[in-house]
């Protein structure tokens, strides 16, 4: 088995960032990001990106991090007893892209990589990340290239890899107290050290490094459909579900908050402008009506190609 290299992974997701944010920008074609490079005292520190009052994009964050520590918080370790005792280092790049025009998807993706040391054991460590689309008018043709290509990313490493991490992204990105899905899915995966950490490493590689083979191509597909007020709300009143998502039960979220991470890069995740509403229901078949009906529940979504 390889032994993992943290300067490797690191440079990695350094010059992610930085391709990320360039792409983005140029895809907006109105606005730049703004960097914030901060320390943490316990250790490490990170540089947080954002772009703002875009063109096409009300706000984007693209994070970088790279924390470390000399032990994990309880909440970490009771479910992990083999870390217990051991220093620990987390880096990754995590972006959260809020369009201005209703018809383009708000999107997340990460990728991560922790590792736990103690002298004179082996260390444990895993990769991390995936990315989903969460709509707000939704588009078939849009749902099926997502998922194509996430599906052609995975196809190198295994027949298995992506309904796996498709399964997994469905599960994970479910509203509980909603009993509903946050968007259409796409991957996610955790734990991931197996078979050797190359392997891990250039598959976590072809995740990041395909983001944006899924989502640009929708934007520049959507980004000059007209909108009205009335779209707008909907769009805002939906993107209070990514705030209860975010806050109620995304892992990365607290675990950032519980390991003292840097709030303002933490919570970048968060839309700038957000609604909610008492039992809102839609208009029965109405264009918002078909998002709950059509595209939140779970559907094999490269069968509707064939």
């Amino acid at each position: 088995m390889s032994l993992p290299s943290i300067a490797a992974v690191k440079s990695f997701l350094l010059a992610l960032q930085d391709r990320i944010c360039e792409q983005l920008a140029q895809a907006d074609g109105g606005a730049s990001f703004n960097e914030d490079r901060w320390t943490r005292e316990e250790g490490g520190g990170g540089r947080s990106r954002v772009l703002t009052h875009g063109a096409v994009f009300e706000q984007a964050g693209v994070n970088f991090s790279h924390v470390s520590g000399s032990k994990l918080p309880p909440s970490a370790t009771a479910h992990r007893p083999e870390l217990v005792g051991r220093s620990f280092q987390a880096m990754g790049v995590s972006l959260v892209i809020h369009p201005l025009n209703p018809y383009i998807p708000t999107s997340h993706a990460n990728v991560r990589f922790f590792i736990a040391e103690k002298p004179g054991e082996e260390p444990v460590w895993w990769f991390g990340g995936g990315f989903d689309l969460t709509p707000f008018y939704g588009f078939e043709e849009d749902a099926i290239h997502w998922h194509r290509t996430a599906h052609q990313l995975c196809a190198p490493f295994g027949d298995e890899i992506y309904p796996k991490y498709k399964q997994w992204c469905d599960d994970y990105f479910f509203i509980k107290h909603r009993n509903e899905a946050r968007g259409i899915g796409g991957l996610f995966f955790d734990d991931l050290n197996t078979p050797d950490f190359d392997t891990c490493f250039t598959f976590t590689q072809a995740v990041g490094e395909g983001f944006l083979d899924a989502y640009l191509p929708i934007v520049e597909k959507r980004r000059a459909l007209p909108w009205s007020d009335h779209q707008r709300q909907f769009q805002l009143y939906r993107r209070g579900r990514y705030v209860e998502f975010n806050l109620v039960w995304d892992r990365g979220t607290l675990f950032g908050l519980q390991t003292g991470g840097r709030t303002e890069s933490i919570l970048m995740s968060m839309p700038p402008l957000v609604r909610w509403e008492y039992n809102y229901q839609p208009d029965a078949n109405s264009h918002e009506a078909a998002l709950y009906r059509d595209f939140l529940p779970v559907r094999d979504w490269l069968q509707e190609e064939k």
